[in-house]
């Protein structure tokens, strides 16, 4: 007999779970998600890149193994004759670092990236400049560069994509608000809905990204994961940067070509001394900071960024995990049936794929050839043993 599975959030990482329980393992998942539009889902918000630049093995493993289904996701992810398209493209993550202290660090990280697989370069202030001759370096010391696996995609399709499968497989999708939980023991029996439905279960997913905490405290654990706003802007430029990465600069800029212009964005600024607070409207765009702080980080950085213009901004919530900066998935500690993938700071949605596949075989007792989330397990959390990501954009 097949577990009935119940997951609470539609986003990319509950539909990603739900397609591969129904796909490779015959489990046919509800999905429980209270934005059916996606107006204020992380999933739909994000600026959809992938790297394997990390500091922990985890995320590396779970990025490359991401990356080859992104790249195969037209046969992976098809449903009769229609195949979704992604867009991937792949020209590589540029890490800039302008102190001997920000040198040692890409220096001490690549040997263990590309021991993984990861195709990781490191340039000198001299092979930057030849490289990218739009780019400048006089106060460079090193840059690490992605030569292949890195770049940007579609991440909404992917969500779509993701959902229509696991729809097209047998997962049925609700739109409701999960409000509680019926318990007995240490197994959830049942999700308790604001309409006054109710879905029963024998296994449950909480993947309801930066408001998982909440549900999480009903089970009595807290999850120190929040909503954070990050500011995307989108200018335009007469400046031509052929191979243009997504760079991330010292001063916490990032920028990348998108579509016929480019997006940037940089952590938040303390607004009336407050910086960075938990879920702020996200219309509430700080347009001074890219007038005052990112305007003029662009024009150090690529002198041709001095004539540019800004079009439009959006904003969406990262799921970050104080603890670590890493994702939370496995086994929710103190429960026989509830599992959970949340709080990955900003590398979700790339890491969706695997992420998903491995979740599903963990709840359907099956397999998958995707990396072990053991290091990410919650229980880290209740032991104080913090698996801190270093690489967080």
């Amino acid at each position: 007999m097949k577990p009935s599975v119940v997951i609470v959030g539609g986003g990319v990482m509950g539909a990603a779970t739900a397609c591969f329980l129904a796909r490779d393992h015959g489990v046919r998942a509800t999905v429980i998600e209270r934005d059916p539009g996606y107006g204020r889902a992380s999933s739909a918000l994000s600026a959809s890149s992938i790297r394997q630049q990390f500091s922990q093995p985890v995320n590396i493993a779970l990025s490359l193994w991401s990356l080859q289904f992104l790249r195969q996701v037209g046969d992976e992810l098809a449903v009769g004759d229609e195949r979704p398209a992604l867009g991937l493209v792949e020209p590589g993550y540029l890490y800039l670092a302008s102190t001997a202290a920000g040198e040692a660090t890409l220096r001490a990280q690549q040997p263990l990236q590309c021991r993984l697989g990861a195709d990781i370069a490191l340039l000198d202030a001299g092979a930057l400049a030849l490289r990218f001759p739009w780019l400048h370096t006089a106060d460079l010391r090193l840059g690490s560069l992605g030569l292949s696996g890195e770049g940007w995609f579609d991440g909404p399709a992917l969500l779509q994509a993701f959902k229509r499968k696991a729809q097209a497989c047998g997962a049925r999708f609700v739109a409701a608000e999960v409000t509680g939980f019926d318990i007995q023991g240490s197994r959830v029996q049942a999700v308790r809905c604001a309409d006054g439905s109710m879905h029963a279960g024998e296994h449950f997913v909480l993947a309801t990204g930066a408001w998982s905490a909440p549900l999480a405290a009903l089970l009595g654990l807290a999850l120190p994961v929040s909503p954070k706003k990050r500011d995307v802007f989108v200018f335009d430029s007469p400046a031509v940067l052929p191979g243009c990465p997504l760079v991330i600069d010292p001063s916490g800029l990032w920028f990348r070509p998108e579509g016929r212009g480019f997006i940037c964005g940089a952590p938040p600024r303390a607004i009336d001394g407050v910086t960075d607070p938990d879920e702020p409207p996200l219309h509430a765009i700080d347009h001074a900071q890219f007038d005052e702080q990112l305007w003029p980080a662009l024009a150090l950085r690529v002198p041709g960024f001095e004539a540019l213009r800004l079009r439009s901004a959006w904003a969406g919530y990262y799921e970050m995990n104080s603890f670590d900066h890493n994702g939370l998935a496995g086994a929710l500690p103190g429960w026989d049936n509830v599992s959970t993938a949340c709080g990955f700071s900003g590398h979700g949605m790339q890491q969706a794929p695997a992420v998903g596949s491995a979740l599903a075989a963990r709840v359907a007792g099956g397999s998958s050839s995707a990396p072990a989330l053991a290091a990410l397990s919650p229980q880290r959390l209740l032991d104080r043993q913090p698996l801190v990501e270093a690489n967080v954009i």
